[in-house]
């Protein structure tokens, strides 16, 4: 069988569940079935080292996303590749017009991981988004809840939509959770006499960990304990004077962004992610896969389908400081029988998730894209 050419455009490969998904895709497709080829913007992050040699990988000559259409559409023109994948709405623009204005018929996958909307101004901003996705001939969604956000604010056909959840590697946490910690941070889990718990992602108003500091601090009062924060973002001097505030400084430590997550979860007791919404929780996988329990705030759709509503780790309601502080608490005072048990039932879950599994149901829907006639499924007659 000739193998198929399969596109794949982010705007960068820096940190975040869209990288990490765009580099299991790339790094896993079957090479007798796909030849990847990865495009980005004329970046350099470390998230490149774990791409795959045999893949593909072309930098476009423009830092601006919108400067990146035409080049991408000459792209696509000259190596004409059977199917086009992209994620997240901005990218998923750009990849849409790019493949529009190349004038070839390569087939167009788009993916959705966000449960994006609200007011009315975004609301206007998806139906746009909706418009645009009516090109593709399907539309992937991370999740059961970002699938009906597609249809009910994207007015995205109902049969355009397959939900594929994020491949997550477990072999590769595996290893690099075994890793050493770097030297600064080595004291962290000798303190055998305080709890350690962990948190990840951007220091933004969406993964609210100002509700975590909160909480932190009246676990605070019951158990010696150390709050690490893996992440980069904007907030974070506005939570470094929180901390303050609170007394808590010395025992909230801001480690920034870090290649290897992994060793962190490892070596905590806890991991707790205090979101307002997530797509799907990518986190949360890799934190099971860890050995590591969860406390987790109602974030919809992706706590609720992840942690199946509390059967995979403990979930308190979006900003209840007094909630998640009392479920932390719950989870650190555990016995050991009762934390085996936590850390058992999380490995099964990952499991779920394996790389190997999600990869599969990617390389039949490209197949199955590939194979169907010209015009997008929405405008199939």
């Amino acid at each position: 069988m000739e193998r198929k050419k399969i596109m794949i455009f982010i705007y960068r490969l820096g940190g975040g569940g869209a990288a990490r998904t765009i580099l299991n895709i790339v790094n896993y497709l079957d090479r007798q079935k796909f030849e990847p080829i990865l495009v980005t913007l004329d970046f350099t992050y470390d998230y490149e080292q774990f791409v795959k040699e045999d893949v593909t990988f072309i930098k476009l000559n423009t830092r601006r996303l919108r400067s990146a259409i035409i080049p991408l559409a000459k792209l696509i023109r000259k190596i004409r590749p059977d199917l086009l994948f992209s994620t997240i709405p901005n990218y998923n623009t750009v990849t849409i017009l790019a493949k529009l204005l190349s004038f070839t018929p390569t087939k167009l996958i788009v993916r959705e991981a966000a449960f994006l909307g609200g007011n009315t101004k975004e609301n206007i901003k998806l139906k746009l988004y909706g418009f645009l996705y009516r090109f593709a001939h399907r539309v992937v969604s991370l999740s059961h809840g970002v699938k009906e956000n597609l249809i009910d604010r994207y007015g995205v056909k109902r049969d355009k939509i397959q939900v594929i959840y994020n491949p997550v590697d477990l072999q590769h946490i595996d290893e690099q959770a075994k890793a050493d910690l770097p030297k600064k941070y080595h004291n962290f889990h000798a303190k055998n006499d305080k709890k350690v718990i962990v948190t990840a992602g951007r220091l933004v108003k969406e993964k609210d960990q100002e509700t975590l500091i909160k909480a932190f601090a009246q676990v605070q009062k019951d158990i010696a304990s150390d709050l690490i924060i893996l992440g980069e973002g904007e907030l974070e001097e506005t939570l470094k004077k929180l901390a303050e505030q609170l007394n808590i400084e010395n025992s909230v430590h801001f480690v920034g962004f870090q290649n290897n997550p992994y060793a962190f979860f490892k070596r905590a007791d806890l991991f707790v992610l205090t979101s307002l919404t997530e797509g799907f929780g990518h986190v949360f996988v890799e934190a099971m896969a860890t050995g590591t329990p969860i406390v987790s705030t109602r974030c919809n759709p992706g706590a609720e389908e992840v942690l199946e509503n509390g059967k995979y780790g403990l979930i308190a309601d979006v900003g209840d400081v007094e909630a998640i502080a009392e479920k932390m608490t719950a989870v650190l005072q555990k016995s050991a029988e009762e934390h085996a048990e936590m850390v058992q039932k999380g490995y099964r879950r990952a499991e779920q998730f394996n790389v190997s599994t999600i990869i599969s149901q990617y390389e039949a829907l490209f197949l199955e894209t590939i194979g169907t006639r010209d015009e997008p499924v929405a405008e199939r007659k």
